[in-house]
């Protein structure tokens, strides 16, 4: 029964934590006028857990198993992650083009790197330099674009100074209804935690935005840890539990960090943790891997099956981003796929990398 209170008492801290989360960002960005998209990026996207698992096991001689954790994670950032986010809270995106092909270039670029069959401290090298030159590359695009939080910070300005701020988490009302000199977006959803997360310090909004995150990493490792309780106690199936049960709980920290945004009104923050996710983990995450644990050498099924489904995968994310509006039939079409992949994976490969930060 412990493993079960474990597991529940991570899972509610996850969530907590998520919500809070999310509040935060917008606050941070709205008051030091930085993107949204791109604290999300650094923020969201770069996992801290993720990243030490894939060191630790890398150095401890089990290099399949790092970079498995790669593309496992980066899979299920688009067929399991985008897909609810899309099932759960369908939104308006509004993603920059050249965002869309750097999302697909990176799963392209390791593809060809691992073509050679061995991964070296060299390439890892190069990927990290890389995965800082896409964060500058978003630093300078949001600058220059002078869009703090994409359409956000804008109207939540509007907001208060006309004062409709003073209503609750409901939708803003019809948009040919003025609320002074200011026409509200009809599928505006006017969240009470913003506005007060837009009037902290920068000091405070930032402690907090720290705070947040703690919880979150603290909460995905106690889910984790009662994950595996779970497991050993019941004598479940390790790879049944493993593509079920664990990987919605390995991946639950990301799919609330992207549903729960959308769900909110600022599905900015929900893309920027997915794309920042996917590009992490194939160029940055894999670098510091490969520099800390040394030579990965490639199997023929990661480059003949798990890389080529983490490429179509992504290709198709982006060309759904692309349309300007994540729909419920995206998510069908997402999950779908990805349950073929696994399902694929078990029954022709006998197993699938999986989400194990």
């Amino acid at each position: 029964m412990l493993p079960v209170i474990e597991f529940v008492l991570g899972v509610a801290l996850l969530v907590y934590s998520a919500e809070k989360l999310v509040g935060h960002l917008v606050g941070v960005a709205s008051r030091w006028a930085v993107s949204l998209f791109l604290v999300a990026v650094v923020l969201t996207g770069i996992e801290l857990d993720d990243l030490a698992y894939g060191v630790v096991v890398n150095v401890e001689g089990m290099p399949q198993v790092a970079l498995g954790s790669v593309v496992g994670t980066s899979v299920a950032m688009t067929g399991v992650v985008l897909a609810l986010a899309a099932l759960l809270a369908p939104s308006r995106v509004d993603v920059p083009r050249d965002y869309l092909v750097l999302f697909v270039a990176a799963p392209v670029l390791l593809l060809l790197v691992a073509l050679t069959g061995v991964l070296t401290r060299v390439v890892g090298g190069v990927l990290v330099v890389l995965f800082l030159g896409f964060v500058a590359w978003v630093a300078v695009r949001e600058y220059v674009s002078r869009r703090p939080v994409f359409r956000t910070a804008g109207l939540y300005e509007e907001l208060e100074r006309v004062g409709a701020g003073a209503s609750a988490t409901s939708p803003a009302g019809p948009p040919d209804e003025p609320r002074g000199a200011f026409v509200l977006p009809a599928d505006l959803r006017v969240d009470q935690g913003f506005l007060r997360a837009r009037r902290r310090s920068a000091p405070a909004g930032a402690a907090l935005v720290v705070l947040a995150l703690v919880g979150v990493v603290v909460g995905s490792v106690v889910a984790g840890r009662g994950t595996g309780g779970v497991l050993d106690t019941f004598g479940l199936d390790g790879t049944v539990f493993g593509v079920t049960v664990a990987t919605l709980a390995l991946s639950l920290e990301d799919v609330l960090l992207t549903v729960e945004p959308a769900r909110r009104g600022v599905p900015e923050i929900g893309v920027g943790n997915v794309i920042g996710s996917v590009v992490f983990s194939v160029t940055g995450k894999l670098g510091v891997v490969l520099l800390a644990g040394g030579v990965i050498t490639v199997d023929r099924s990661v480059l003949v099956w798990h890389l080529p489904v983490l490429l179509v995968l992504t290709a198709l994310a982006a060309v759904l981003l692309a349309t300007g509006r994540l729909r419920r039939r995206h998510g069908v079409l997402l999950l779908g796929l990805y349950v073929v992949y696994v399902v694929v994976s078990l029954t022709v490969l006998g197993g699938v990398p999986l989400d194990a930060g």
